[in-house]
């Protein structure tokens, strides 16, 4: 390692910057959905555009996620994540100031855009500057604020609503990128990938998949499963992502490499991710519209009283990642999905109309510990599962497929609370709300299955090693 890299590298200030940098893309997901009854009456627009304020942040997101860390690879991965830092912080500023919604929706898009390409680089970074024997550690703390930032989304974005007004959800943004820039341009060690070229038609193919994908999971619900759009969007999309797959099982040099997915950490840790944001997402979009329109809180009561789950995160995780460290994080991700799956099942029993908050707090206790052991484990399982030079595009992959299954979340358990239950009373809507947890629940207990199916440490780690060829490319810049 050069004197440079030495000197701006450093484990804590890598874990600052790469934490607070993630929190602020995890926070964006939702923190709109409290505040978008404020924002039609001062922005007007209908029920469609209302929508597409959430939707243009997760498609851009979801879609140049691997296509983000592909090129933090290429150019430098300290370089792209100022870069990132840098749109999404302008965007964040811009929707802040938008005169109407169209100009909020565009700016929106762009965030997401801005946070697909810092948001992978966060964990390639994170790992270059921390040593392996503190990595599991350094990963609990990082997913224990990404875990707070997804769940107290509604909560932030519903407190600002309330106290002060809905811009400063998007103007919270702006001091903590600009403090953030000059640390991670003086601060963070530069890296980069393989050095190979960049892969143009595979980037291509997944990003047109990803986006038909996507934008089929998120309309479906509001145009209807059966309209052209969204059909055209998820055939057109599936198509692409066969043909990616087909296309990178013969490209020399693939932005993901297939051969990735022969590794049974690699694929069980994905499977597991996809399926806890599908199970998790759509849990909490519901429950948090449970909290306020059926049990009658203010966002900020609500919010507050959800924290034994969304707060559990900042407590929890660092200790799940010294466990990770010792005993392996494949247990420790199987126990966190499993308690999971048992809040939401808890949940689903004891919530009726008029529901008493002691009766809940179980559930939500056992959810949050669940969570907390799941993100920092499954982080380092991710990373380890891979080649050093291959941690990048590990990373993306794993982002996107985490935002595919949050999309797919709210639009499968959104569709089936429509069917069995509704808004017009209180119980019409338990009545829907039940029914989704219990398929939310039985989802997060599969993804505890495909955990399972980890290798353990002592064979990840002699898989690895046998499967590295030569030394890492870390690269300092000059």
């Amino acid at each position: 390692m050069s004197q440079q890299t030495a000197r701006r590298g450093g484990a804590a200030w890598a874990l600052v910057i790469t934490s607070v940098a993630g929190f602020m893309a995890a926070l964006d997901n939702l923190v709109v959905t409290t505040a978008l009854p404020s924002i039609r009456e001062d922005l007007g627009g209908g029920l469609h555009d209302l929508e597409w304020t959430v939707s243009a942040y997760t498609l851009t997101f979801a879609v140049l996620l691997m296509f983000g860390a592909a090129l933090g690879d290429r150019f430098g991965r300290r370089r792209l994540f100022i870069a990132g830092l840098t749109v999404f912080t302008g965007a964040s500023a811009a929707a802040a100031m938008a005169p109407g919604i169209d100009s909020l929706i565009a700016a929106r898009a762009v965030q997401g855009a801005g946070a697909a390409v810092m948001m992978p680089l966060t964990l390639t970074l994170l790992t270059a500057a921390v040593p392996v024997a503190k990595r599991g550690m350094a990963y609990g703390i990082w997913g224990a604020v990404n875990g707070l930032a997804v769940a107290s989304g509604p909560l932030v974005g519903g407190t600002l609503t309330e106290h002060i007004s809905w811009q400063w959800i998007f103007w919270l943004n702006v001091p903590l990128g600009l403090a953030l820039l000059p640390l991670a341009r003086l601060r963070l060690a530069e890296s980069h990938g393989t050095g190979a070229p960049l892969d143009v038609p595979g980037t291509l193919l997944a990003s047109g998949g990803l986006f038909g994908i996507v934008y089929g999971l998120v309309r479906g619900p509001a145009d209807g499963w059966t309209s052209a759009l969204v059909l055209t969007g998820l055939f057109a999309g599936g198509a692409l992502l066969v043909g990616f797959i087909l296309y990178s099982t013969r490209a020399k040099n693939p932005m993901l490499p297939m051969r990735l997915f022969r590794s049974r950490a690699f694929s069980g840790i994905n499977a597991a991710s996809l399926l806890m944001f599908l199970g998790m997402f759509g849990s909490i979009f519901l429950l948090s519209q449970y909290m306020q329109g059926v049990l009658g809180y203010s966002p900020t009561e609500a919010g507050l009283r959800m924290l034994p789950w969304t707060g559990m995160p900042m407590l929890v995780a660092p200790i799940a990642g010294i466990l990770a460290d010792r005993i392996g994080g494949r247990p420790v991700v199987a126990a966190g999905l499993f308690l999971q799956a048992l809040g939401l099942g808890y949940m689903a029993v004891v919530a009726t109309a008029d529901a008493s908050y002691a009766s809940q707090l179980p559930a939500l206790i056992v959810s949050g510990v669940g969570m907390a052991l799941f993100f920092a484990p499954a982080s380092h399982l991710v990373m380890s599962s891979v080649r050093p030079s291959e941690q990048g595009i590990a990373s993306g992959a794993n982002n996107a497929l985490r935002e595919v299954g949050g999309a797919l979340g709210i639009a499968v358990m959104g569709s089936i609370f429509a069917a069995q239950g509704g808004y017009e009373t209180g119980q019409t809507f338990v009545d829907g709300m039940r029914p989704a947890l219990v398929t939310g629940s039985a989802v997060v207990a599969l993804a505890g299955i495909a955990a399972l199916l980890i290798p353990t440490r002592r064979r990840m780690e002699r898989q690895t090693q046998s499967a590295e060829p030569a030394p890492v490319l870390e690269t300092a810049a000059h």
